[in-house]
């Protein structure tokens, strides 16, 4: 297979990863054929895969301008992903100049590209870090040069935590984040999910072909999806199905009572 310009030398073409999975369901360019055939296959046997990527990409643009309003102008998106229309800063900076974005990912592509993107932008920088390693991320020069820990932060993690499985311990992860920052400050989840009773046998084969071919999936009810947001005041109108949270035309209420494939919300620190 020929290699892109935009891929570093020593990704492996033939391995399918998370984050160009990702990237070819919401329609993006920066993906292999091995990522391609898995995204079409799980579609295959599970059509609303592709609307709910697009679902959590559209909470994230409704959490970012609710945020940018109650006064935020720092954000740390954690497993931000290979760039696409729509991105937080794109989006913060749109409404307020001043913001200033840290994105953090471990997939070299998404990373190279960020970077590529946002050469010039002195608001924003660009860290190649794993995500569940809070001390290293916050230690971080990329992280640390920019944003000021001495005023609120909101930290994003869209579409993350369902591969953070229970023993690698994601409270464990948000506590490491969610210490370091000041009163005021917020965290912003999504995380594919269903109730105990909705998971059909249809989504138990697109999960286990996914995860033969990318990686485990850890997918958590509404119950198990509020316990992450520990030390944060949920603000209305709390733990809900992605369209729900504050829907904003009538694409997104006309979906709202679905019984859709994930969560969303949003917590502020005390």
């Amino acid at each position: 297979m020929e290699r892109p310009q935009w891929a570093p030398g020593d990704i492996d073409l033939e391995r399918p990863s998370v984050a160009r999975v990702w990237d070819y369901l919401l329609g993006g360019a920066h993906n292999f054929a091995a990522d391609r055939a898995v995204a079409e296959k799980t579609l295959e046997m599970m059509p609303e895969v592709r609307a709910g990527a697009l679902q959590h990409r559209a909470f994230l643009r409704r959490a970012v301008r609710y945020l940018v309003g109650r006064g935020v102008r720092q954000f740390l998106d954690l497993g931000s992903g290979i760039p696409t229309v729509g991105n937080v800063h794109e989006i913060a900076q749109a409404v307020q100049p001043a913001a200033k974005v840290v994105y953090v990912d471990l997939d070299p592509v998404a990373v190279a590209h960020s970077r590529s993107l946002l050469d010039g932008n002195e608001q924003v920088n660009v860290l190649q870090a794993d995500v569940r390693d809070p001390a290293s991320v916050l230690a971080s020069p990329e992280v640390n040069d920019l944003l000021d820990f001495d005023e609120p932060i909101a930290v994003l993690m869209i579409a993350v935590l369902h591969f953070v499985p229970d023993e690698e311990d994601p409270l464990g992860i948000l506590a490491g984040y969610r210490d370091r920052l000041v009163p005021g400050s917020f965290l912003a989840l999504s995380h594919a999910g269903f109730e105990a009773d909705e998971e059909t046998p249809e989504i138990r084969a697109a999960r286990r072909v996914y995860e033969r071919s990318v990686t485990r999936t850890t997918l958590r009810n509404s119950a198990e999806f509020t316990k992450l947001f520990e030390g944060f005041e949920l603000v209305e109108p709390g733990v809900v199905r992605l369209p729900a949270w504050r829907p904003e035309g009538p694409d997104d209420e006309g979906i709202a009572d679905r019984a859709f494939p994930g969560f969303a919300a949003v917590g502020r620190k005390a």
